[in-house]
């Protein structure tokens, strides 16, 4: 009887494993304007709750354009769609910020596709920082004039870059930000942001802030 038993188990095992669902894959989506993860959700095919947890790092209410996404699939997806993935994973990612730095006559095109003109280009360092209670101190997850912390939210020296300046910041490599350079603000101070340094807020903890480094970045005030 205990003979039979493990092998009726090792049956429903097996017909179990036939029956799941091949291992998930990933694929990339390049944030445009108006997405939501709803829609993704549609777009793809792809449980809601899926994409969420793919992207712990992105702000559902703050999706910007460019940024790259993580999409739940088939591991059974065409071989037209995973040469189409290899193809985009091949772009260097210096191809983007070449765009994104297309320069004449004192404007610049953005990686968005927009253009702008801009009084003054810097180069700068920065760091990144985070909504985290330990970042922020007493004041909270704000930025200098008390609206919540959000992608596009810089911290500069107000003597170098005026508080509310309009900024392009280009030349960051950093999965959570838009890729190849974002339209951000001016809207944050930082005890240790002196000179040309900037501090960029990104979503997620203080580790992943941490994970981003000191970088060379160009920022470009933008009118």
């Amino acid at each position: 009887m205990k003979k039979l038993s493990i092998t009726a188990a090792a049956l429903v095992l097996s017909c179990a494993l036939a029956a799941a669902p091949a291992n998930a894959a990933v694929q990339t989506h390049k944030a445009a304007q108006g997405d939501t993860f709803w829609k993704l959700s549609q777009q793809y095919k792809v449980d809601l709750d899926k994409l969420l947890a793919a992207n712990p790092k992105i702000n559902p209410l703050n999706i910007m354009v460019g940024m790259k996404l993580k999409v739940p699939v088939a591991a059974s997806a065409t071989n037209a769609d995973s040469a189409a993935k290899v193809g985009d994973q091949a772009q260097p990612k210096a191809a983007a910020t070449v765009k994104a730095e297309s320069l004449s006559a004192k404007s610049i095109i953005a990686s968005n596709g927009n253009s702008y003109t801009f009084s003054k280009q810097l180069n700068v360092k920065a760091t990144a920082y985070t909504a985290a209670a330990s970042e922020n101190g007493k004041w909270g997850a704000v930025d200098y004039f008390g609206n919540p912390l959000k992608v596009g939210t810089v911290a500069v020296d107000s003597s170098v870059i005026p508080l509310g300046t309009k900024l392009y910041v280009t030349g960051y490599d950093y999965d959570g930000l838009p890729e190849g350079g974002m339209i951000a603000v001016a809207n944050d101070m930082g005890g240790a942001i002196k000179g040309n340094r900037i501090d960029i807020f990104v979503p997620g903890s203080t580790a992943t802030a941490k994970s981003f480094g000191i970088q060379d970045v160009k920022v470009y005030m933008v009118n």
